[in-house]
């Protein structure tokens, strides 16, 4: 891993509050230049100040067109972009069942399409320049499922498989591609302003999902992940020379992981007969 920065330019979608603060505010201490953007711009001056090397930037990142002035300012302003950081998003808790047609498309336009509107509106630059690293946010919700986050999940299901693709499109082309999954950290996102339930709540599911209801109230600002250490992790991504595709943060993500890994093993094990018997002979 490489430690050398060279004023590194940052794009940060969700950049308010946050993770997406939280890394804005780090690169900046360390001499990189920010575009941080939100639907608000004004909320990111207050948390970050007036800084020179700052450019707060409206973005609603469901508008394409957003997309594409706001990353039209940020060349502008400091001529590349060399970190894409997708980071813009929220959780909806509730069953597949119990979530509607409208609060699915809603989370699905933000978390997955509205990354795909930001990453392309970046990508011609970071090919012209032949460098850059675009770091998609997913959870550990988006390597295994879990029972109340499953349309959530989905999404960030999304945007791992999406960025598995792009590191390989990428790689000739001199820029990398890595999806990040953190575990529950103690941030907002347990908050009503990031996480929506399902207008619906089903009696049949209280024993699955309302037991996952009944976690997030309780955990709530008591999560074992510490934000700070996260944004220095993403640092420290962001300077590698030979960033990961996946990096799990969090000891809660990395016994999930290992745990679907063992589980999808002994399944693969047991089934692995009928599964090979499919090809013609």
């Amino acid at each position: 891993m490489s430690q050398a920065n060279a004023g590194k330019v940052w794009f940060i979608t969700g950049a308010s509050r946050g993770f997406g603060a939280l890394i804005a505010r780090d690169a900046l201490k360390r001499g990189d230049r920010v575009v941080a953007t939100a639907r608000n711009p004004q909320q990111v001056i207050d948390q970050l100040g007036d800084h020179p090397d700052l450019l707060a930037v409206k973005l609603d990142v469901t508008n394409e067109a957003d997309a594409a002035q706001a990353v039209d300012a940020g060349i502008a302003r400091f001529s590349r972009i060399d970190v894409l950081v997708n980071n813009a998003g929220y959780g909806l808790l509730g069953a597949i069942e119990e979530s509607n047609d409208s609060e699915v498309r809603a989370v699905f336009n933000t978390n997955v399409f509205g990354l795909l509107n930001v990453t392309r509106a970046v990508l011609p630059h970071m090919r012209k320049q032949r460098s850059g690293h675009v770091i998609n946010m997913s959870s550990v919700g988006g390597y295994s499922a879990y029972q109340g986050w499953g349309v959530y999940g989905s999404t960030k299901f999304a945007i791992e498989g999406l960025t598995e693709a792009l590191a390989a499109e990428l790689a000739p082309l001199g820029v990398h591609a890595t999806v990040v999954e953190p575990g529950f950290f103690r941030t907002d996102f347990l908050n009503d302003n990031s996480l929506v339930s399902t207008r619906q709540q089903i009696a049949d599911y209280a024993e699955t999902v309302g037991v996952t209801r009944d976690f997030a109230a309780g955990a709530n600002h008591a999560q074992p992940g510490d934000p700070q250490k996260l944004s220095t992790a993403m640092l420290k991504l962001a300077d590698s020379d030979r960033p990961p595709v996946r990096l799990p943060l969090g000891s809660d993500t990395v016994a999930r992981i290992n745990a679907k890994n063992r589980h999808v093993e002994s399944e693969l094990e047991a089934w692995h007969a009928l599964a090979v018997s499919t090809d013609f002979q």
